[in-house]
């Protein structure tokens, strides 16, 4: 049966706006997560309004809710390092008491120019997707060494290197937090066969996102993995005019093996909108 879950990108709204759609889903059992995006700079509407930092704001939400699964659709690698990314992913799942689901990605991609932008904004190095992809795969195993290993230890990879590296206290969740990786690029589903509990990509042509989790079943082989234990995931796009457009792509996602569904709510949020979303959009799709 597919999850349904809602995303509240944190740009060009107030903290108040996001926080009343969170307490609301979060008393809608239809509803079973909610997620925010990870960028520094408005990557849509006014490029000078507001957007705030998706950890800081994680925390706060999860100390609002009480039941829903709560994350960043994804983080950037790039943003990071990924020994303090891990020490506040902890901190967010012990404030959410055990809630969080880990998704992390290799970063913006350099064609989209409203996302490059907000690197040299804040003196942030951009490197090329090679490097961003390799330090991916580094940062999901050095994460999940500091949420697991009882003794300090040291990592010397060609992007990371960690000297008595040591993670106390530990998530909540054990083994660890659910990894999802986010990416459609053939080498991040490299690493998403090696690394993800579950693997989220952007909705659109629906044949091209089934082919990319072929492939990853492929991948999958290639190392000796159940591709079945990679839990597949969508971010589509919510139309408050036209319903049945967004069922219509949440119908085909499911049949071509999406289990888990995010959908995406734009600006400004209509009264009683996570109600609206589970009539409108998710009622019949189970």
């Amino acid at each position: 049966m597919p999850s349904f879950g809602i995303m509240t990108p944190p740009m060009q709204v107030d903290y108040s706006d996001i926080r009343r759609v969170w307490r609301e889903a979060d008393a809608i059992d239809e509803i079973e997560h909610a997620w925010l995006f990870d960028h520094l700079m408005p990557i849509g509407g006014d490029r000078n309004g507001p957007a705030y930092e998706g950890w800081t704001l994680l925390s706060a939400l999860a100390a609002q809710t009480r039941r829903l699964r709560l994350g960043l659709l994804v983080t950037s690698n790039r943003f990071r390092p990924p020994a303090m990314l891990a020490k506040i992913a902890t901190t967010v799942d012990i404030v959410s008491g055990g809630r969080l689901d880990f998704g992390i990605g290799a970063g913006s991609r350099p064609g989209h120019p409203l996302a490059r932008r907000e690197y040299a904004a804040h003196g942030l190095p951009y490197h090329d997707f090679a490097h961003s992809v390799g330090s991916l795969a580094e940062a999901c195993t050095v994460i999940r060494r500091l949420w697991t290993e009882l003794e300090p230890f040291d990592f010397d990879g060609e992007f990371v290197r960690l000297t008595d590296a040591f993670g106390n206290p530990q998530p909540i969740q054990r083994p660890h937090p659910p990894i999802m990786i986010g990416g459609r690029s053939s080498a991040t589903l490299r690493v998403v066969a090696e690394h993800a509990d579950l693997w989220n990509i952007p909705g659109g042509d629906i044949d091209d996102v089934i082919g990319r989790s072929a492939l990853l079943d492929r991948y999958c082989a290639d190392i000796g993995r159940d591709p079945g234990t990679i839990t597949r995931s969508i971010h589509l796009p919510v139309s408050y005019d036209r319903p049945k457009v967004t069922r219509e792509a949440i119908a085909e996602a499911v049949a071509g093996g999406f289990q888990h569904v995010v959908l995406s709510l734009p600006s400004p949020y209509p009264a009683g909108v996570a109600r609206w979303v589970a009539d409108e959009l998710v009622a019949g799709q189970r």
